[in-house]
């Protein structure tokens, strides 16, 4: 997964640098969930073995299971409510405070592990929690500049969408991991649902984002191969992402996705002459310290901790 999103980030950079006409990003979204769903449909008819199986768990699971669409529609709205309180937020802060804040969805990511999973986490798992949030930030962070701000910014309303995106990115992924664990439903019939909700969301946001630019210009405007390559990288990513929730957990893809930052950013000094710095550096030994401390021996996370365990086990030995 980790090398998967490292190249997404390059490729990604690439296709929004170059000289060539820009796609738009939202149409991007709205594909990445198609294929996903289409990758997702393909895997599942080869789990299920046979033809008959694979309609009867669509029919069952999918068309029959209008509750569980439902269910599974609440990450996709969740990350859409994300995704744009992080433009507003984006847009009403600096870009290094943004980029510092932002970060605060990994200690919030282990919070609702803990209070919606009834987890619990080592003090030297907290610590390096936080080293990780730390140590992403220092290798995204960039000196500021003086640059003159040529729109008015509300602080005060930026903090506050950075808090609301920061909760829903801590909410939605522990959501979708206990609706995965919580159930022997299979992965991929999860995964279909989740994505069927997904197309319409990312439709929505295509229509209300660039809906008069897309009817003068096209839908595919400004694809290329590399965009396209971009695309097929985020989906494959996102399928690797949903293995990793049920069978690690979130926090642990926390851990992932900051190594893939250190690759991709490693993997730029060398396509585009990025420098590194002090605070690249010292970033990424936080990193990795962090993610040696929380591989240590430890209470298995992975699966859900019924509460109601321990006070069974203590009514039945009376």
């Amino acid at each position: 997964m980790t090398l998967v999103a490292a190249a997404y980030t390059i490729a990604l950079r690439y296709t929004r640098t170059s000289d060539k006409e820009l796609y738009f990003s939202t149409t991007a979204v709205c594909i990445t969930e198609v294929i996903k769903l289409l990758l997702s449909v393909g895997i599942l008819a080869k789990e299920t073995g046979s033809l008959g199986r694979f309609k009867t768990s669509l029919r069952e699971n999918v068309l029959g299971s209008p509750r569980e669409l439902m269910k599974l529609s609440v990450p996709s709205l969740v990350y859409a409510v994300q995704n744009n309180m992080a433009f507003l937020a984006l847009s009403n802060l600096d870009a290094a405070v943004y980029q510092v804040t932002y970060q605060l969805k990994i200690p919030c990511t282990a919070l609702c592990t803990v209070l919606m999973l009834n987890r619990t986490l080592s003090k030297l798992q907290w610590i390096s929690v936080f080293m990780l949030c730390g140590g992403v930030t220092l290798v995204q962070w960039k000196p500021a500049q003086a640059t003159k701000v040529m729109v008015e910014q509300n602080p005060l309303l930026g903090f506050g969408a950075i808090a609301i995106a920061v909760l829903c990115s801590g909410f939605a992924g522990v959501y979708f991991e206990k609706v995965l664990k919580s159930s022997d439903t299979s992965l991929w019939v999860r995964n279909i649902q989740m994505y069927l909700s997904g197309i319409v969301v990312t439709l929505v946001g295509v229509y209300l984002s660039d809906g008069a630019e897309i009817k003068e210009k096209g839908f595919f405007y400004g694809y290329t191969y590399y965009v396209w390559f971009v695309i097929f990288l985020a989906s494959v990513g996102g399928l690797y992402t949903s293995v990793v929730v049920k069978y690690t957990d979130n926090i642990m893809k926390g851990f992932s996705a900051a190594a893939a930052i250190v690759l991709s950013t490693i993997a730029s000094v060398m396509l585009f002459g990025l420098q590194i710095t002090l605070t690249f550096a010292l970033g990424t030994l936080l990193v990795c310290v962090s993610i040696y401390f929380y591989g240590l021996p430890r209470q298995d996370t992975t699966s859900i901790q019924q509460g109601e365990t321990a006070s069974k086990e203590r009514a039945s030995g009376v």
